[in-house]
């Protein structure tokens, strides 16, 4: 579910007149209030549930999958060192942060070797800030996003060289 789908069913809630509806599929919750006591309008709580490790499995094929196709023969040695690489992606809808506050050094630069557990950038969502942590280890190649820019569900951030 995309947020354009998530965006559609806000406005298909609000329309319809319903006071409040759940909605749960295998990794995201979402729950929508409207007509709230405080009259302020909708509320919506997305609340995704972590994978064990299984968008990161399904990632690596996808991305060599998507190389092949797009990619010339003649460049066959990029290819298969793209194919190793690992693509970190938000788990959560937001706006994606480099570091911490406007003063503070970023959390990874490329080229920097990270562990699991690392903190890598920060998704802010409905003024939380969430610390996105590596699953994986690694060297950071690519920073796929630009700081202070939204990100969607599931897209990548970070590619990781996990040799």
């Amino acid at each position: 579910m995309d947020l354009k789908d998530i965006q559609n069913l806000i406005k298909f809630v609000a329309k319809s007149g319903a006071s409040e509806v759940k909605l749960e599929m295998e990794d995201i919750k979402i729950t929508i209030r409207t007509g709230s006591e405080d009259g302020r309008g909708e509320t919506t709580y997305i609340q995704q549930i972590p994978a064990m490790s299984q968008p990161q499995m399904q990632m690596q094929p996808q991305a060599s999958g998507t190389q092949q196709q797009s990619a010339p023969s003649t460049e066959t040695p990029a290819e298969a060192a793209d194919s190793k690489l690992i693509t970190i992606k938000s788990p959560i809808i937001g706006t994606f942060y480099r570091k911490s506050s406007p003063d503070k050094p970023v959390f990874v630069e490329v080229g920097d070797n990270i562990n699991t557990g690392d903190v890598l950038c920060v998704i802010e969502a409905m003024k939380l800030f969430n610390e996105i942590e590596s699953e994986v280890s690694g060297k950071i190649v690519k920073v796929l996003v630009d700081d202070s820019s939204p990100v969607e569900f599931d897209q990548p951030l970070f590619l990781v060289d996990p040799s």
